[in-house]
């Protein structure tokens, strides 16, 4: 593209170069030949008044001397004869007699070619004939400057020409480094490089491609992240029953048949760890509920209590659920709540010994939520840690996605989570879930201030 536009432009401007500088040298060489007749016609008009006041062969003989023209040998004169006077010729002659004739004839001024150049032929009217003045106008006057200026017009011809040639290439880099880098990243992107993006210059078509181009990056990646989260949790919720699989072959007993039921269990918790690890770095996403939608907190909570009491009576373990009595509305979908409240009670069964109690409560404010999970466990060494996404090193079977998922629940809602100690002595996940759900709109750079307002109002968990 680029080279097509230097070429088109330099054959365009090339072209009118020549259409404009051919004509306009004609007309210099023109110009210079008219300007040497015109200067011929002065000198041969200035013999006049001497003519008409003496014809004598002496007097004329020096009168041609003393002339500009004269002088340099170029100028003649022809006088007819007189009375008993016959004709004569005074200076230096170059024209033919029929020439002289025919002026005199005509009485006009003529042009007549010679030797080395032209004369010019200039008739006066005496009051007994016509004599006739010759000008010698040598070639070299003829083209005098002519030359000069057929290389100026062909000098400026050339610069228009290389300047157009320029700027043409600078238009073409233009469009062609912004079209370079649209195919640069069409590549990366295709190679698997997420991360590309075009820069929004060059001519307007361009920067639309490349927004264009941008726009679907960045679809292409929210697509990707939504699909490995989509994977990530799934997966995640795996581990639910595996936990009941876990605890129930670990009460098999010894044998054969116990031992092959625990170590398929370990292999399969091990791939579904697999899975979560490879599909955690996705960015996350979470779509929030509109208006009108979310589930009952309280039976949720009820539903799943249920399910994992029955592990913990096993277990021996002693557990409290409180302040789900009554419905609690919340702008969140039920599988995701569902999800989260395993995620966090799945994690007091696999991180703390068996017979270590722990408790749900729930307190419902005006427009806020709180849901605590607490057990009477070791705690959690650094919590800022614990809520990273990822942040799980793999240790006792954890991947850093269960607080994550409930992480992002809360933020959805434009509430929040805190870790820290419990009233049984272990540790305390404090999800903070904010029944307007137009608060997750605010974004996490408004979220600190809106957050302590609403807590001013929200009760306090006892």
């Amino acid at each position: 593209m680029r080279w097509a536009l230097v070429k088109v432009c330099l054959a365009v401007t090339t072209m009118v170069v020549v259409a404009f500088a051919v004509p306009l040298g004609l007309v210099v060489k023109e110009m210079a030949r008219d300007r040497a007749i015109s200067n011929a016609e002065r000198h041969g008009a200035g013999m006049g008044p001497t003519l008409s006041i003496t014809t004598d062969r002496a007097e004329l003989t020096r009168a041609v001397a003393t002339s500009e023209a004269g002088g340099d040998g170029r100028m003649a004169v022809y006088v007819p004869a007189i009375d008993d006077q016959p004709a004569f010729e005074v200076g230096d002659p170059r024209a033919g007699a029929r020439a002289v004739e025919a002026t005199r004839e005509k009485g006009r001024a003529q042009t007549t070619g010679v030797p080395g150049g032209f004369v010019v032929l200039q008739p006066t009217v005496l009051s007994s004939g016509t004599a006739v003045v010759e000008i010698f106008v040598p070639e070299a006057e003829i083209s005098n400057g002519v030359t000069t200026a057929w290389v100026v017009l062909a000098g400026v011809g050339i610069a228009l020409v290389i300047g157009s040639v320029a700027v043409a290439d600078r238009l073409g880099v233009r469009m062609v480094q912004p079209a370079k880098r649209l195919v640069g990243a069409a590549h990366d992107l295709g190679e698997g490089k997420l991360g590309a993006r075009v820069p929004e210059e060059g001519p307007t078509e361009l920067r639309l491609a490349a927004v264009a181009f941008n726009a679907m990056a960045d679809q292409v990646v929210h697509l990707l992240a939504n699909e490995r989260e989509l994977a990530a949790d799934l997966s995640h919720r795996l581990r639910t029953p595996l936990t009941v699989l876990r605890l129930n072959a670990a009460s098999l007993g010894d044998g054969p048949a116990a031992e092959q039921t625990r170590t398929a269990v370990e292999t399969l918790e091990r791939e579904v760890d697999t899975i979560i690890r490879t599909a955690r770095d996705a960015k996350p996403q979470t779509a929030t509920v509109g208006p009108g939608g979310g589930c009952d907190a309280a039976e949720v909570i009820r539903e799943r209590m249920a399910f994992w009491s029955a592990l913990a009576e096993d277990e021996g373990r002693e557990v409290r659920v409180a302040g789900v009595e009554a419905p609690v509305r919340i702008p969140v979908a039920r599988a995701e709540l569902v999800a989260a409240l395993d995620a966090l009670l799945g994690n007091v069964f696999r991180h703390t010994g068996e017979g270590t109690a722990f408790s749900v409560d729930v307190h419902s404010g005006e427009d806020a939520v709180i849901v605590l999970v607490s057990d009477a466990g070791a705690g959690i060494a650094d919590p800022e840690a614990a809520l990273a996404r990822g942040a799980g090193s793999g240790e006792d079977g954890s991947t850093g996605l269960g607080l994550d998922i409930v992480r992002r629940l809360a933020e959805s809602t434009g509430g929040d989570v805190r870790i820290g100690s419990s009233v049984l002595g272990g540790t305390e996940v404090r999800v903070w879930l904010q029944r307007d759900s137009r608060g997750g709109a605010v974004g996490r750079r408004g979220h600190r201030g809106a957050s302590v307002r609403r807590r001013r109002r929200a009760p306090e968990p006892t």
